[in-house]
């Protein structure tokens, strides 16, 4: 059974950074792909990043340029580097395993709140 657990959101000023953490239990981790997802208040859950076992990485056109996906095999966990944050970055943070199909493999964990203002 997957786990997943988030932490490091926080409030910070537009402009700032924060770091996301995301550790996995429960599945062979260095060669699953790892995404990072968001939900807003009355938004949908949407894909930020994601990457591969070898490192190969996707981007959501939001947050390109401003947000690095990586990971740490050795520690079954995944980051987010999260810089020049805007008030629309404001919203749950999620992680997950997911599938060749897109689909994700666990249950969703309690997220991570970030929380930017202007």
């Amino acid at each position: 059974q997957v786990q997943l657990v988030e932490s490091g959101g926080g409030l910070v000023q537009a402009g700032g950074s924060l770091r996301l953490s995301c550790a996995a239990s429960g599945i062979i981790f260095g060669i699953n792909t790892m995404g990072w997802y968001r939900q807003a208040p009355g938004r949908q859950r949407e894909l930020v990043a994601r990457i591969t076992g070898g490192g190969s990485t996707f981007y959501a056109d939001s947050v390109k340029e401003r947000f690095t996906i990586s990971r740490d095999n050795a520690q079954d966990t995944v980051y987010l580097q999260m810089n020049s944050l805007k008030p629309e970055d404001t919203a749950v943070y999620y992680c997950n395993a997911v599938a060749s199909n897109g689909a994700v493999r666990g249950s969703w964990g309690q997220g991570t709140q970030v929380t930017v203002s202007s």
